[in-house]
């Protein structure tokens, strides 16, 4: 049975996710360093992983199965994911692909080396309404068509 794991702890689409999730009756597991009130849904399950770098990915990426979805922003998580067969969307609704998911890694590498070089700033734009509504269109589709 499909699952969708949460890399939860920035996530602003976890309402979002159950949400939907519920109309397909698939399981969510929300992995997180802590601070999220768990969930009396049988369906909704909290993984709270200790503090520490990548602590929630290494969990995540250990227990993905081929088929699962994967709700991240983070680059290298996606990658890690799209390895075994699973498929991920970003929270604004963008999905990681085996097609993209080279060019998104070369961008977060390009944009680190500007940012400590000075070139930019590190601010990352705004969450929308839109984000949000093509998220939940991304996330329907995807269940939607359980390939």
């Amino acid at each position: 049975m499909t699952k969708i794991y949460v890399d939860g702890d920035a996530c602003p689409v976890k309402d979002e996710i159950i949400r939907v999730a519920e109309r397909y009756a698939v399981p969510v597991v929300i992995v997180s360093n802590g601070g999220l009130r768990p969930s009396r849904d049988p369906m909704i399950q909290h993984v709270i992983v200790p503090h520490g770098a990548d602590e929630a990915d290494n969990w995540i990426a250990d227990e993905i199965v081929e088929g699962d979805v994967a709700v991240t922003a983070d680059i290298p998580l996606a990658q890690r994911c799209l390895d075994k067969k699973a498929r991920v969307l970003g929270p604004t609704g963008k999905p990681f692909t085996d097609e993209n998911i080279g060019m998104a890694i070369a961008m977060r590498g390009l944009k680190q080396d500007l940012r400590e070089s000075g070139e930019i700033k590190g601010y990352n734009p705004g969450f929308t309404k839109a984000d949000r509504s093509n998220f939940l269109q991304a996330l329907d589709r995807l269940l939607s068509s359980k390939s």
